[in-house]
């Protein structure tokens, strides 16, 4: 018994180490999104941080302020729902076989 904890402990902390090396490069990932056609582009990393934010001269020369936020907005969360679902896939490789099905863990 005292083998087969000391191997499940191995396991726990080499799964860690991947752990922290896939948030690592999370951060250097990044998704782009738009919204508006291409007129607003957001680009977020998988820390679900905004990174950048494009919107096309057509739109600054309209007087629309109410849609421009719009689509700032819709452009904003569609790249971090897109980071959202990249960091999940990435941490799901990771724990594949390691976690058992149905174990709601938060972050898997």
């Amino acid at each position: 018994m005292k083998g087969g904890m000391q191997g499940m402990f191995k396991q726990i902390q080499k799964m860690q180490a991947e752990m922290e090396k896939v948030q690592a490069e999370l951060a250097n990932k990044t998704i782009e999104e738009e919204s508006g056609g291409g007129m607003v582009k957001a680009v977020v990393n998988g820390k679900k941080e905004l990174v950048s934010l494009e919107i096309a001269d057509e739109v600054l020369n309209g007087e629309d302020k109410d849609m421009l936020e719009d689509l700032i907005v819709a452009a904003v969360n569609k790249a971090l729902d897109s980071a959202g679902k990249m960091a999940e896939t990435e941490m799901q490789n990771l724990t594949k076989g390691m976690i058992p099905p149905g174990l709601n863990i938060p972050g898997f």
